[in-house]
């Protein structure tokens, strides 16, 4: 996998970022890192291990964020010596993308700071992968001006990653004809099956999801043409500390993919 630089690896495969939704302790994280590892190999995927290490934007103050940055990008940086993966992990602030870019290979901006010029701008600037989550609030073709920016600073490796968009009240939808319409401004495309099954604040004091949808969508995307799919997983979802509603099973997780891999060959032979 690393006799290319990742995004040409990227660029010319299809390939699955994975993790659970926050770094909850170190040694569920690398055991989750070195179950996608395994599972994606089984598959032929390459595979990237994403978790964050603050969840900045929680339905409560008093929702659990993960350990900082500080010792959250020391479990990353361990985490990547230990399985060889690639990370991916957010970034909020301007300041926060040259520290995180000493660890991580690709930053993720959230998707409700999409259009956060400054933020953009500093992630351009570290020559990471930028990776930017389509807003709820976007249209796909929202995303060209977003790409424009991150390029103007000099920076053309980018991915464009879909999440689904607000349908009334604690609802996404997921509209395919987003992945050849942003495919179309000349990066790879990512589905995220995960948070696009979510349900916003739905229970009230934390967000839902339909994690028995994430299949469903999760292989459409892939019929479509999709260039890689996202997927939050953990252990035990239903005692993950973020997002579990919507994480898949890690012990699931190399059938799906093999599922995605078979529906990608016969796309791609199409």
């Amino acid at each position: 996998m690393h006799q290319l630089p990742l995004y040409d690896i990227l660029c010319r495969s299809h390939f699955v970022l994975a993790g659970p939704c926050a770094l909850e302790d170190f040694g569920l994280a690398l055991d989750t890192a070195h179950g996608v590892k395994e599972a994606a190999r089984k598959a032929g995927l390459p595979a990237v291990f994403k978790c964050s290490w603050d969840k900045a934007n929680r339905t409560s103050g008093s929702s659990f964020r993960g350990p900082g940055m500080s010792r959250g990008l020391e479990w990353l940086a361990r985490i990547k010596e230990d399985t060889g993966l690639p990370i991916v992990t957010d970034i909020h602030l301007p300041d926060q993308a040259a520290p995180v870019a000493e660890v991580a290979d690709i930053l993720q901006i959230p998707a409700f700071l999409s259009r956060q010029t400054d933020l953009l701008l500093a992630a351009a600037a570290t020559q990471r992968i930028v990776n930017v989550k389509k807003g709820q609030f976007l249209a796909p073709w929202d995303m060209g001006p977003v790409k424009a920016k991150i390029e103007k600073a000099g920076n053309p490796r980018i991915l464009l990653t879909e999440r689904g968009a607000s349908f009334g009240y604690n609802n996404l939808v997921v509209d395919y004809r987003s992945f050849p319409i942003m495919q179309e401004l000349g990066v790879p495309v990512v589905f995220d099956a995960t948070h696009s099954v979510q349900l916003p604040g739905g229970l009230g004091t934390s967000s839902g999801g339909q994690r028995q949808f994430v299949p469903v969508l999760a292989r459409a995307a892939a019929a479509a043409g999709v260039n890689g799919v996202f997927l939050e997983t953990h252990p035990d979802p239903d005692k993950a500390l973020c997002d579990g509603p919507n994480s898949w099973p890690l012990a699931r997780l190399e059938g799906l993919l093999l599922e995605l891999t078979a529906i990608w060959s016969i796309s791609h032979a199409c």
